[in-house]
Parts: structure tokens; C-alpha cells; sequence
């Protein structure tokens, strides 16, 4: 039955505005379960940047013997045909960084690890300032006073 656009029976057009398609459920449902598993990832990566610099600083504290090839090469893994991206190294210098770091900070620190990895930027800064707020929409980075920090373990969810 259609449904006039003026004086329509107003529980044909009640029905109508409350049927919802069936995709429109299986849509929710998997962003929802979208949702959740991007927040899932959030978490282990800031997991996974806190064990790392545990494991750097007691390296440093006690020496590189105390780790295993297998746990060197997972804290610092050797490139393997393509080198790591822009965002990547921007998040190993920021969890390597004893304080938090500027934008130009961390352009200077990308530029003496690997400096054609700027070269492709017309406007390096403002492409390590773009990562820099990605990754604070990830839940990676947080600014503060002195510059970006990296986050070590995510807010309490109590």
C-alpha cells in the first residue's frame, strides 16, 4: 500500500517509519563488532610499546647479553626487503623517547634514523603532525605539556 505524502493513514506511515530493513541489523551488528575490535587493537598495541620498552630499558639497565637473539630481534627487528614506514618509525621513537617529544623533535629524530623516509614530504612537519594526531585518535599518543608522549597503558575501563 503506498503511503500519501499529505493525509496519509497514520498506521500505514507508523508501520513504514518503524519497519527496519534486514541489512540494516547485520550492518549494526559488525560495526559494533568493528568498534570493538579496533579498540581490542588499540590496547595491544600500547601493550605491546609498554613490554618493548620495559624490555629496552632493562636491556639498557643490565646490558644486551641478558636478551635472547629472538627477543633482540623482536625489539629491533632488521628490515626484511621493505624498510619500515613514516607512522611506524614515529611510533618506535616516540616509545623509545624518555620525555615527550615535539612535532620538530621528532622530525629531527626521524631525519638522523632514516632520512629519506622524509624526503617524499613536501612539508615534513606537517606530516609528522598529521601521524602525531592519528595516533592520538588511536589512543596511541597523548599531547601534553612539552609535546607528544607515547601512551604506555590505556585508561582503566572501570
Amino acid at each position: 500500500m503506498e503511503i500519501a505524502e499529505n493525509g496519509g493513514d497514520a498506521d500505514t506511515q507508523e508501520e513504514h517509519d518503524n519497519q527496519v530493513h534486514p541489512a540494516q541489523h547485520v550492518v549494526r551488528q559488525a560495526h559494533d563488532e568493528l568498534r570493538q575490535l579496533l579498540q581490542q587493537r588499540t590496547d595491544v598495541v600500547r601493550r605491546i610499546g609498554t613490554v618493548k620498552k620495559t624490555i629496552a630499558g632493562l636491556a639498557a639497565l643490565f646490558g644486551e647479553s641478558v636478551m635472547s637473539d629472538g627477543v633482540q630481534e623482536m625489539i629491533n627487528p632488521r628490515p626484511q626487503g621493505r624498510r619500515a614506514g613514516l607512522t611506524r618509525t614515529c611510533r618506535a621513537l616516540l616509545m623509545e623517547a624518555d620525555r615527550p617529544l615535539t612535532a620538530r623533535e621528532l622530525c629531527e629524530r626521524l631525519q638522523a634514523r632514516d632520512a629519506d623516509l622524509l624526503v617524499r614530504n613536501k612539508d615534513p612537519l606537517a606530516a609528522v603532525t598529521t601521524i602525531l594526531n592519528r595516533l592520538a585518535a588511536y589512543g596511541e599518543t597523548q599531547r601534553v605539556s612539552g609535546g607528544w608522549k607515547w601512551v604506555e597503558e590505556p585508561p582503566s575501563k572501570e
